[in-house]
């Protein structure tokens, strides 16, 4: 099963998500979908595979490296939006997408289109799925499961690509803010891990808001219209004032970038009582606290006007992970350069030099002379190592750039070397790999620079 099909499979479970059952996982759908996942988890082979009864599904890929290694984590969340429906989700695929509009329900008028979403434009020529307009697709965060299990398969497919312990999760109500809240970090047992979710192509994100939710209750006081004079407290109004002595341009429609705001999701009110329902959201601990106070400061003030009328409960949700990811900047960093490399294309003229700093020859301008069965190993190990290790199948899609250079001399010191003969000091040539010496930023990468 590719991986496109194993998303369409996975956007037909409804987990939708609900803040206030107070459960977890906080619908049925979400434990639903974790059991169907178990079970492909479980025909895929896979090992130490948990599902607890919060909806916290775990399993592990073994390694398959002969050396000690960081176990690196991949997770994603099984939930969707509670703002629209997750159910009855009916996707269809725009191939190769020429850009302008795509409608996705004519009769509602639902369109999607560049002139609200311009960053469509960057994917014209590929296929793209969508909705009919009526449901949330669920790509966050159902994408994400599709890739890490399809990834897994691919290393399961290609035990020739060596990897210490992976391990997997999937956690329910991460749309409401509760995604780690029981989540088994001991028990997970990673040294670090990526999440995998919604976002541009390449992109990585090593911070993000703190995040808290706000309910604020307004009680009022009904009494019949045609004698309220100094007597009605309507709740309705009181809220409404509330919401407006907010900052007007701190609102997620007036905000970008590292801009924190208040955003209003909810609200429902009679006369006598009127609930608003807020999320904060600021990159900056202190920023964000303070707009915690400002919440607490208002219901203060309206219940100087009137007197026990408002009332707030917040909670926080989650907070910045660069706080965690500072002192360990180097999982950012390896990724990075590895982007860097897949990026930076070489040509011919650099593969003859690597060749030549590798596996130079014992007397290039006289290849008949007393060196010449030196010579022949050489061409012999330059052959096995440009169609062995740069030539192999799991570096096809690298095919041209540094990083199936650098992949390829790791292959060769692991798995060629060690079974050629030690006549020729192939591991001192491998230490002067030009363009790839300058790589900084983890011990990983250190690691990698001495021995190539």
């Amino acid at each position: 099963m590719n991986v496109v099909d194993r998303f369409l499979n996975y956007v037909k479970f409804d987990t939708q998500s609900d803040e206030l059952t107070n459960l977890t996982p906080s619908t049925p759908g979400q434990m639903i979908f974790a059991q169907a996942l178990e079970k492909e988890l479980q025909s895929m082979g896979l090992e130490n595979i948990s599902l607890d009864e919060n909806g916290y599904l775990m399993a592990t890929l073994p390694g398959n490296i002969d050396k000690k290694v960081p176990t690196v984590g991949f997770i994603a969340h099984l939930d969707t939006s509670p703002d629209m429906s997750g159910r009855h989700v009916n996707p269809r695929i725009v191939k190769a997408y020429e850009g302008g509009d795509i409608v996705l329900d004519k009769d509602s008028n639902v369109v999607l289109s560049p002139a609200d979403f311009p960053e469509l434009c960057e994917y014209k020529g590929q296929d793209l799925i969508v909705t009919d307009g009526k449901t949330l697709l669920g790509a966050d965060d159902k994408a994400g499961i599709a890739e890490i299990i399809t990834a897994v398969e691919y290393l399961q497919a290609h035990p020739e690509i060596k990897h210490g312990d992976i391990r997997i999760a999937f956690n329910p109500d991460e749309e409401i803010g509760l995604g780690a809240h029981k989540f088994d970090v001991e028990r997970f047992g990673a040294d670090w891990a990526y999440t995998m979710d919604g976002g541009a192509i390449g992109e990585l994100e090593f911070e993000n808001f703190n995040a808290a939710s706000a309910k604020v209750t307004f009680k009022g006081r009904n009494v019949h219209p045609g004698y309220a004079k100094h007597k009605m407290i309507n709740s309705i109004r009181i809220a409404n004032q509330f919401s407006i002595m907010l900052p007007r341009w701190e609102t997620p429609e007036h905000t970008e970038d590292y801009e924190g705001f208040y955003h209003l999701i909810g609200f429902e009110g009679t006369v006598e009582e009127s609930k608003l329902t807020y999320i904060i959201r600021d990159h900056d601990r202190d920023r964000f606290e303070r707009r915690k106070k400002e919440l607490e400061h208002l219901v203060r003030k309206v219940n100087h006007e009137y007197p026990g009328c408002a009332s707030i409960e917040i909670k926080d949700q989650y907070y910045n992970m660069r706080e965690k990811i500072e002192p360990v900047m180097y999982i950012v960093s390896l990724q990075k350069k590895a982007e860097d490399m897949v990026s930076k294309k070489i040509d011919k003229q650099y593969v003859d030099r690597l060749l030549d700093e590798l596996f130079p020859y014992a007397n290039p301008d006289n290849p008949e002379s007393m060196f010449s069965k030196q010579n022949e190993m050489v061409s012999q190990l330059r052959a096995t190592f440009l169609n062995k290790c740069m030539g192999a199948d799991n570096l096809a899609n690298y095919r041209g750039t540094q990083w199936q250079v650098l992949n390829s001399v790791i292959d060769w010191d692991d798995h060629f070397y060690k079974n050629m003969t030690k006549a020729y000091d192939i591991n001192h040539r491998m230490k002067r790999l030009p363009g790839i010496g300058d790589m900084t930023g983890s011990k990983t990468i250190a690691f990698l620079k001495n021995r190539i």
